[in-house]
């Protein structure tokens, strides 16, 4: 066999850890939001329609979620399918689609608030940690996606 080089060992590869974490973190969602009858996915999109005061175009969704259209579409789709967002073009710009939750949509978000506290638990971070933990995720993610956008 060739020279040791752990520089190359799967686990001490930041990208391997990230990747394995994150998949472990959407399996943690899955039970939680069947139950809802949405998939972790349609869950973010959800968030960010949430956070919004009003309709959300589907470019802007994609921004916050750094998503392409033609991924969240489809999910998009699905959930007007099951009555809980609406998809209307943009009266002022029939290039967009403007994306809202229904009433149904809405009343979902407040059966969601115990979601992150039921999921966090699996995860056995201290609310602090987490707080901390996720900045640091964000920022490794800011500097690769400016190296990467550059």
């Amino acid at each position: 066999m060739a020279d040791h080089l752990p520089q190359l060992e799967l686990g001490n590869q930041l990208c391997f850890a990230l990747y394995r974490a994150s998949r472990a973190a959407v399996r943690a969602y899955g039970p939680v939001l069947g139950e809802l009858g949405i998939t972790y996915p349609q869950y973010l999109v959800l968030l960010v329609l949430w956070e919004a005061d009003e309709p959300m175009s589907v470019g802007a969704i994609g921004e916050h979620l750094h998503l392409d259209s033609g991924t969240l579409t489809p999910l998009l789709k699905r959930l007007q399918d099951q009555g809980i967002v609406t998809r209307e073009r943009d009266p002022d710009d029939e290039r967009r689609v403007l994306v809202a939750p229904t009433a149904a949509g809405r009343a979902m978000r407040k059966r969601a608030a115990t979601i992150p506290a039921e999921v966090s638990q699996q995860y056995g971070v201290a609310v602090s940690d987490a707080v901390d933990l996720i900045a640091e995720i964000h920022k490794i993610a800011d500097a690769i996606e400016g190296t990467v956008d550059a």
